[in-house]
């Protein structure tokens, strides 16, 4: 069984995996479970009301779990798969403790085969938060990884530059990460 396959079986058991993004290591769990969810914010010693990712492996699954307008769907063009959140009204098949009661859900959709094969194999989103303890720095590299999990895909090291963070709902930069300077620019034109 390949590390793609174990990954998959954990999350269809609700458990959690640490796996690798084209930024840093991500704790993924099955992010419709909120049983599992509940394991991430548990792991993370995450307050809970505040707002965890997720991440998907394609524009169907995305538009599943968030609505998209045109402006919306113009900058995931342009940007996704990459190393940028993007924070989109949530549609409700998604636990509301993924929203923090905001309404409002992070998405990566992240340029990496790995992540990509496990999200696409289990078919469902999953959480997307970096596989740290909260306030403490994201794991780059496995060695790194000190939160409890029930599997690690070792990815190698990792840049460890975290994504950037974009509101759609407001067109504003709220986490300049990775590629923030093109992000900046891209919004300018959807204001003009």
């Amino acid at each position: 069984m390949d590390s793609v396959d174990m990954a998959v079986r954990v999350l269809l058991r609700d458990g959690l995996i640490v796996y690798p993004t084209e930024t840093v290591y991500g704790l993924g769990a099955d992010a419709l479970s909120e049983d599992a969810v509940m394991r991430v914010y548990e792991a993370k010693n995450r307050p809970p009301g505040k707002p965890i990712s997720i991440a998907v492996s394609d524009m169907d699954m995305l538009t599943a779990v968030a609505v998209v307008d045109d402006a919306a769907r113009a900058f995931i063009r342009r940007f996704l798969p990459g190393p940028v959140t993007v924070i989109l009204p949530a549609k409700s098949c998604l636990p509301e403790i993924l929203t923090g009661g905001t309404g409002l859900i992070g998405i990566r959709w992240p340029d990496h085969d790995v992540a990509i094969a496990i999200i696409a194999r289990f078919d469902s989103p999953i959480t997307a938060t970096s596989a740290n303890v909260s306030d403490s720095s994201p794991p780059t590299r496995p060695g790194e990884v000190s939160i409890p999990n029930d599997y690690l895909v070792d990815g190698g090291e990792l840049p460890g530059t975290p994504s950037t963070v974009v509101d759609l709902t407001t067109r504003r930069i709220l986490r300049k990460g990775a590629a923030w300077e093109a992000v900046e620019a891209f919004l300018e034109t959807l204001q003009a």
